[in-house]
């Protein structure tokens, strides 16, 4: 038994090694066909310390990060070989790989940061926020209910840019004595001014329904996927119509679990190709692409289950319907939005385009969308959380700047870690 364990954990110590010499010869690559950094030149980094896996915590600012840097110069920080591989192909802002912390030391030597953003809570952040004289600041990956949006690891920042008002009563009731009218800056959701991707169809009369729903779960307190409880019978149900057009975007872990859950997957697929071949005009849409923005602005409803789709839906500030678990154990947080949401059981299922035209023409149902859609993001006018994330920034700079006049007589202190130079570590 003890040799089986001792084997198996050698040959993965051998893959994974395998893996990181050929991400480094990869980025070796793809870095000799990239210009360096002009010196000098970035007032604002953003710090990824993640491999490509987690990629997507980063790719939905690339617009907003692009839209900044016009005002704010910005460089993308990545510890990781295949992130920098990835984000050096992919980027509209520049990348610099700074492997080792002597390579983070060079830079921030090279190059005036005085803000840094950070998109999660790598332990490895800690390296980078070692380094005083600038702001260092967590943006996040999205808003949402979870346990994650409560961490207390938020006070080791300088600043958060926070959604609103739900974000500040959500960590208000577990960050003691943190000063939020200071610390916590709400900004809305910058993504939703830069939805990205064209549309795989050609609009025309059709009502768009986008039914996007993640996979099974791998436990009963996380059952929240309604592929196999509603979703065949409510897709079933919305293509017989001749009126409505499905996006339909199923989470890509869906069935890795619970076979029956994979197989009602592929039944949905079936069942949107057929409608397809039967009718031309119908472009109803088997959504697998990477890029996530034009599903919620075109969709005319959308129905979710519990997942991040149900804020990023809401930050489009149109209507929604959240699927109600079938599972009786599924942990349904209400204290936000799912205490007020237009829930969809898997009864009602078959009767999908009723409660869609009960959700979109009651009064009532409009009254609440619009109290969580500002409760939760502020004012969803186009432009306008752009406009709240730049004056974070410019205000943010502001008090860089009137901190450095307060110092500026002030000794340097060496922040260069000459045992981390010594050993070349990536730490």
């Amino acid at each position: 038994m003890r040799i089986g364990r001792d084997v198996r954990l050698a040959a993965k110590v051998a893959r994974d090694l395998w893996a990181a010499r050929r991400g480094q010869t990869a980025v070796r690559k793809k870095l000799v066909e990239t210009p360096p950094l002009e010196p000098q030149q970035y007032v604002i980094g953003v710090y990824f310390a993640d491999g490509d896996v987690n990629l997507y915590q980063l790719r939905q600012w690339y617009k907003p990060l692009a839209e900044l840097a016009k005002t704010w110069p910005v460089v993308i920080l990545s510890r990781n070989a295949t992130a920098a591989t990835r984000l050096l192909e992919e980027s509209p802002v520049p990348v610099a790989y700074v492997r080792t912390v002597v390579d983070l030391e060079k830079l921030i030597h090279d190059q005036p940061i005085r803000v840094v953003f950070y998109v999660n809570q790598n332990t490895r952040n800690f390296q980078m926020m070692r380094y005083g004289r600038r702001w260092h600041v967590f943006i996040n990956h999205g808003e949402s209910d979870k346990m994650y949006m409560t961490t207390n690891q938020f006070k080791a920042y300088d600043y958060a840019l926070i959604a609103g008002d739900a974000a500040r009563a959500r960590l208000d009731k577990v960050l003691w004595d943190f000063d939020f009218d200071k610390r916590a800056i709400p900004i809305g959701r910058p993504q939703a001014d830069h939805y990205s991707g064209e549309l795989p169809y050609t609009p025309d009369d059709r009502e768009v329904v986008l039914y996007a729903p993640t996979w099974e779960g791998d436990r009963a307190a996380a059952a929240y996927g309604s592929i196999a409880s509603h979703g065949v019978t409510l897709v079933r149900a919305l293509l017989a119509t001749g009126r409505h057009r499905v996006i339909y975007r199923p989470h890509p872990r869906s069935g890795v679990v619970d076979h029956a859950y994979g197989a009602a997957n592929t039944e949905i697929v079936r069942m949107i190709e057929e409608a397809n071949q039967a009718d031309a005009s119908a472009q109803h849409v088997h959504d697998t692409g990477a890029e996530l923005g034009w599903q919620l602005a075109a969709a005319d409803m959308a129905i979710v289950d519990i997942s991040a789709m149900v804020y990023d839906r809401l930050a489009a500030g149109k209507p929604l319907m959240v699927t109600r678990p079938l599972n009786p154990d599924a942990e349904v947080d209400t204290g936000g939005y799912l205490a007020a949401c237009e829930w969809l059981t898997a009864a009602d299922a078959a009767n999908v385009v009723e409660r869609i035209d009960q959700v979109e023409h009651d009064d009532d149902s409009l009254a609440r969308l619009a109290y969580w859609v500002e409760r939760y993001f502020g004012d969803t006018t186009p432009g306008a959380t752009t406009a709240r994330f730049h004056a974070a920034v410019q205000h943010l700079m502001d008090e860089w700047e009137r901190y450095a006049k307060i110092h500026e007589g002030d000794p340097e202190i060496d922040e260069h870690d000459s045992e981390a130079e010594e050993l070349g570590t990536e730490l």
